[in-house]
């Protein structure tokens, strides 16, 4: 094992004289830190560290360990072994696993095996593409296989047409061991076909090992079940969503003790987003966003007792806390970022409210950065409310100069904005490049309580259109801020945001960037895959003519229906794998803009989905982003 020699600066406190600011090259030479555990002796954390090859057009991973307490990382050839396997059982028997099978026939050649080179795919009902994959007929199953011999694998969900892990982004959090090894616990949403593709209901089902046979264990709750684990006395505990069909439902903590399920966090004001449990089985920690920024939180486990639950918010500040990978002693081990600096590892010292940083990846090339700042916001809305607003301004910023200035439109539409590094939304990149960054927590985002998170729920272009111009009208006040250079940028739904804006915005706005945003809201509901998002967040299908809620989306709320207000410059960006926001959207908003004699760009990844992952893709991506804006801006 080689021993790394590093910089010891605290990546919070660096401070530079160096003009140097970010830009696209730099950003993508940065090393992406992800963490994998604590060691089984607790002595070392483990985590891996990808960094960008452009030349190879893709990420190289090296894996580290550095002591909990801080000091010099050592890499390490794999991590094998260094952290517990929770998918060996308890008592190292078995190892549990998962693998694609070929369950249902699809493909022309499935049904007609002499016509080997037909390239035909026959449906009989939706879910036949999800995310930037076409249905094949395969399925994620799990298996488990005698330790000494896993070649004997045995399929725990044979001839289903389900999938555990669930597709697209699931892997082996969605199933576990009992506490004795007796049974397995896996996730499953067990719909096929249409069924599946206007539903969230998973499920956690329990296989027993003995009898072969699988019972749901949450029957009961229509919406999504996730994330099981257990505690430390064998409580399954999980993630729950109550309602079927909204994907951004509050997210509790459900513990079965003793039979009885106990909602942890039902009479708290948010959503969890991950959870651990404490050593010794008194609490549960967990992250969620409030106000801004993702924080660790607390909540006490009083079992069958009349002890009241408590849920407190450990951690404060400006910052994001990502992933909680561990309590070590006294200390919750985590991964924080903020809006400057991509992801380091942390030692919070839950007795002394302290923070230690253990790692420095990129210390060496933010500290010879000038870098962006970071400013809260308030704003009052049109309603009356008061909303936090995030503004970002360039490096060496002067506020006796004046600067083009850019709404940024948050995706999801429930995602909560806040402190977090992206690698293509990148808001010290963008403030790097000589604009200022407005970024309002307009209404739908998590953070500021259950009832304006849900409050975007089928009024995609009501109060949430207001905040946004609230926000920008509320900056452009200020005299560093140049109106005649105004630009609103977003992707997802903040690229729908772009394109309502684009008519309704009354000359505001210089520019428009919008990235895989949605156009059309009734060929976006005959297209897209996942349909119960649809369903819920426009209120049904645009055929329901009877359906106030839905005609009203479909009608006022599309953003095809204001294009004959468009007169402004606009760069479409658009993923070709995006079933999500299928291609069509992207192509038919680049061609009213072309076909109205509109100054427009489309620019398109065919391989790419939601999405930009590649490496060179990536920085075509960022550098026609900046060009765009320095030809309309």
């Amino acid at each position: 094992m080689k021993k790394l020699l590093i910089l010891t600066l605290g990546m919070m406190g660096l401070t530079s004289t160096a003009q140097e600011t970010l830009n696209p090259d730099i950003l993508w030479k940065l090393g992406r830190l992800s963490p994998i555990g604590i060691s089984k002796d607790g002595k070392n954390i483990v985590y891996k560290v990808a960094t960008p090859s452009i030349d190879e057009n893709k990420l190289n991973s090296k894996y580290y360990t550095i002591p909990v307490n801080g000091g010099i990382p050592t890499e390490v050839p794999d991590v094998k072994g260094l952290v517990a396997d929770k998918n060996l059982s308890p008592d190292g028997k078995y190892i549990l696993s998962h693998k694609e099978v070929k369950v249902a026939k699809v493909l022309g050649k499935d049904f007609y095996p002499e016509l080997k080179k037909a390239e035909a795919q026959i449906y009989d009902g939706l879910d036949y593409r999800h995310w930037d994959t076409w249905n094949d007929g395969t399925h994620n199953h799990v298996f488990y296989a005698e330790n000494t011999d896993k070649a004997r694998a045995i399929d725990i969900m044979k001839d289903e047409p389900y999938d555990s892990p669930q597709k697209p982004f699931g892997a082996d959090e969605d199933y576990i061991w009992s506490k004795d090894g007796s049974k397995i616990i896996y996730v499953s949403k067990k719909k096929a076909g249409t069924a599946y593709a206007i539903s969230t209901n998973t499920d956690l089902y329990e296989y027993d090992l003995a009898t072969k046979t699988t019972r749901n264990l949450t029957e009961n709750n229509p919406g999504y079940d996730t994330h099981p684990s257990l505690s430390p006395n064998g409580d399954l505990t999980w993630l729950q969503m109550k309602r079927d069909g909204y994907e951004a439902d509050k997210n509790d903590i459900i513990v079965n003790h003793k039979g009885i399920n106990i909602n942890l966090t039902g009479g708290w004001d948010g959503t969890v987003d991950g959870f651990k449990w404490s050593a010794d089985g008194k609490k549960v920690y967990f992250i969620a966003a409030v106000d801004g920024t993702r924080q660790l939180f607390e909540v006490n486990f009083p079992g069958l007792t009349k002890i009241a639950v408590r849920v407190n918010q450990i951690t404060n500040g400006d910052f994001d806390v990502t992933e909680l990978i561990g309590i070590n002693g006294n200390n919750a081990i985590v991964a924080r970022t903020d809006m400057n600096h991509a992801p380091e590892i942390y030692a919070y010292d839950l007795k002394k409210k302290s923070w230690k940083q253990l790692t420095t990846v990129n210390n060496e090339s933010y500290g010879k950065l000038a870098l962006s700042k970071t400013e809260r916001r308030y704003v009052t809305t049109t309603d009356g409310k008061k909303m936090l607003v995030w503004v970002i301004l360039p490096p060496n910023f002067d506020k006796t100069k004046k600067y083009p200035t850019l709404l940024y439109c948050q995706g999801g539409p429930q995602s909560a904005l806040t402190q977090s590094y992206s690698f293509r939304w990148n808001f010290s990149l963008m403030a790097s490049q000589g604009y200022i960054i407005v970024a309002p927590n307009r209404r739908g985002m998590p953070g500021h309580g259950v009832q304006w998170n849900e409050a975007i729920s089928k009024d995609w272009g009501g109060q949430v259109m207001d905040d946004y111009l609230s926000a920008i009208d509320d900056v452009a006040k200020e005299s560093y801020v140049d109106k005649s250079r105004l630009g609103a940028v977003g992707a997802s739904y903040g690229g729908y945001s772009v394109f309502y804006l684009a008519g309704i915005h009354k000359n505001r706005f210089k520019t428009f960037i919008s990235h895989c945003g949605v156009y059309n809201l009734e060929s976006m509901y005959g297209t897209t895959e996942e349909v119960f998002f649809n369903n819920w967040d426009h209120g049904g299908a645009y055929w329901e003519t009877d359906n106030a809620v839905a005609q009203k989306a479909y009608n006022q709320f599309n953003p095809i229906k204001l294009v004959n207000n468009w007169n402004t410059p606009i760069l479409v960006i658009q993923g070709g794998k995006d079933y999500r926001v299928p291609i069509g959207q992207g192509q038919e908003a680049f061609q009213a803009a072309q076909l109205k004699g509109i100054k427009s760009r489309f620019m398109l990844f065919p391989e790419e989905n939601h999405w930009v992952t590649k490496p060179q893709n990536a920085l075509v991506w960022q550098r026609e982003f900046f060009k765009w804006l320095k030809e309309t801006l």
